[in-house]
Formats: C-alpha cells, structure tokens, sequence
C-alpha cells in the first residue's frame, strides 16, 4: 500500500478546504442576492411598480390613464373583466398585452398576483352599498341622440356645451383623446369617474340623481360620434386647390 507524506496530505486538506470557501470570498453574491428571473417575482409591489405605475400612477392614481387605486372600479369590474384587459390589451389603445401568451411578460401566476394585490390593498365592496351600479359592459343599444341630451343635463357644467372643455377641465371631444380610449373604457370612466381628478362617479354631484344604466350607454354612444377616423390625418376638403410639390 502507498503512504503520502504527512507534508502533502496536510497540504492536500488546506487546498480542498479552501476550494469549499470560496463561495464565501468577499464580494461574492449568495444565491439570496442573485438577481430574480422576470417570470419569478411574486412581490405585488414590484410586479405593479415595473408593469403598471407608469400609466395608473406610483400608487394606484394620479397617472394618465385610470387610477387602480379606486374603489368604484374595482367594484365594477369583475376578476374575469379586468384579467382579460392586463392579459390581452386594449386593441387600438395605449394598453398593451401583458400574458406571455399575448406576447406580454408576465405569466399566469403573475396576474392573478396583481388583481389579487389591487383588491386586497384597494378594494371596498361598502362604497357601492345601496347603489344600482350598472353594468360594466353595455349590450349595444345606446341612442347618440338621447346620449346628447343626458350630456347636457349630467355632463356640461364641467365639460362645456359641446364637450369642448371649461378653464376648470379638459376636452372630451378631443380628437387625439377619443383615438387612445375605447368605448369600453369612456363607459367605466363615466361610471366609476375619477376620483383623484374630482370627476364624480356616476351617482353625479346632485345626491339621488345617478343615471341610469341606459343613460350611460346613450352618452358613451354620443360621445363615441364624436371621433374623427384618422385623427391627426389631413382630409380631402383640406387638399383641394393644393398644389402638388
């Protein structure tokens, strides 16, 4: 049998023992600090920081679409409802797909994540209590025609005569603002407003006069009237007498 010195075995032990070290070296990450993979966040605070707080807002409100941190709309809108829009997208407005499937980043898991944080830190099933909400989706059938006169009786003191704006708010018929907002979306704001910009719900400023469910259907559908199909877009009566260059 082969004996190795003394000298080389001891040498041999302090060789392995430091190879066994070195993931203790100074300025070497442990497997705590390494960096997650996109698909492993599970934090709600991140997931919405990263994902949402650019378009609603750092908490929920005060961005430039609607704020999440609002309790109407979270009592309007079902898990289903408000799943398919962070999943799919909006088509034709500035609300992207979010689900791997839809060419998004963020996984099944991950979305049920969100709305499950938006209604355990937001929701308040009481502020609705008493009321008729109506519905979040409309079947269809508005009527501009009677939607101009629920306007003028519900909407002008803010809005101006013809949805044109008033020093105290913007337009509503702006042509750039009607192209980025679908009907789905004018129908959630007009019935859960926006609380963190003082546009009152659908209950109104006048106690016991809240529109109905089919008044908000008919505004929705006038104000829909009011697009322009290319926004932006020079039209052929702005062309004549043009010469060519």
């Amino acid at each position: 049998m082969r004996s190795f010195p003394a000298g080389a075995i001891v040498t041999t032990l302090c060789f392995l023992s430091a190879m066994a070290a070195c993931d203790k070296l100074p300025g070497k990450p442990q497997e705590a600090d390494r960096p997650l993979r996109p698909s492993e966040v599970k934090d709600f605070a991140k997931l919405y920081g990263e994902n949402c707080s650019g378009c609603h807002g750092i908490d929920g409100k005060f961005g430039a679409a609607l704020p999440l941190q609002h309790p109407v709309y979270l009592a309007l809108v079902d898990d289903v409802a408000l799943r398919h829009v962070i999943a799919e997208g909006v088509p034709g407005t500035a609300m992207p797909p979010f689900a791997r499937s839809a060419g998004g980043v963020l996984t099944d898991e991950q979305i049920d994540l969100l709305i499950g944080g938006m209604r355990q830190r937001w929701a308040r099933p009481d502020v609705v209590a008493g009321a008729s909400l109506p519905p979040y989706a409309s079947d269809g059938g508005g009527d501009a025609t009677r939607g101009r006169d629920v306007y003028a009786a519900s909407c002008k003191s803010c809005h101006g005569p013809d949805g044109a704006g008033t020093a105290k708010v913007g337009s509503i018929v702006d042509a750039s603002y009607l192209a980025l907002i679908s009907n789905q979306a004018l129908r959630t704001l007009v019935i859960a407003g926006r609380p963190d910009l003082e546009h009152p719900d659908w209950r109104g400023d006048t106690p016991g006069q809240p529109l109905a469910a089919q008044q908000v259907t008919d505004v929705v559908a006038w104000l829909a009237t009011q697009r322009t199909e290319f926004p932006g877009q020079p039209y052929p009566r702005q062309l004549q007498g043009e010469s060519k260059q």
